[in-house]
């Protein structure tokens, strides 16, 4: 192969890869429900512990507190993990493997490695500022599409930002 042609096949392969870079995970069809959704965006989870540790997916979320689904995407649009839960059990399927939970709670405490109080979670995205037990809730760049919570207590902190597509 030749100079000229190694070079269109790495511009061919660099535009593959940029095109597959911007891909997107699906997109819920239909409007959003204000009470059960879906939502679909971005969120990200960071526990200032001494690992410092983060955790970042773009998700869709439909439901309540007590009966839903969130699906995890990777950065390509491929999904990494589908949680669901009734009352009394919450499941998690990922790389073909399906695990059991006694509550979502639990659930999202074993995927982002922290609790986050889910029930609160659905509320702050129709715009109720429930209080939680050491953590606020910021509210307030909601109609832009942005969540923001903290968690004070019990430490270590943490700190959870969703941004949802519009």
């Amino acid at each position: 192969m030749n100079a000229r042609a190694r070079w269109a096949a790495g511009l061919v392969v660099f535009a593959l890869a940029f095109l597959t870079g911007c891909a997107s995970p699906p997109r819920a069809a239909g409007p959003v429900d204000p009470v059960s959704g879906p939502w679909s965006g971005r969120l990200a989870l960071q526990v200032e512990d001494q690992a410092s540790q983060s955790f970042s997916a773009s998700f869709e979320l439909k439901g309540s507190a007590r009966s839903g689904e969130l699906t995890l995407f990777n950065p390509l649009g491929g999904t990494l993990a589908v949680l669901a839960w009734v009352p009394g059990v919450a499941t998690l399927n990922s790389n073909g493997q399906t695990r059991q939970f006694d509550s979502v709670d639990a659930l999202v405490g074993h995927v982002t490695g922290s609790a986050i109080p889910v029930a609160a979670l659905f509320d702050w995205l129709r715009g109720i500022d429930t209080r939680v037990a050491g953590w606020r809730a910021d509210l307030s760049q909601l109609a832009q599409g942005r969540v923001a919570a903290k968690r004070l207590e019990p430490p270590p902190q943490a700190d959870l930002r969703v941004v949802l597509e519009r």
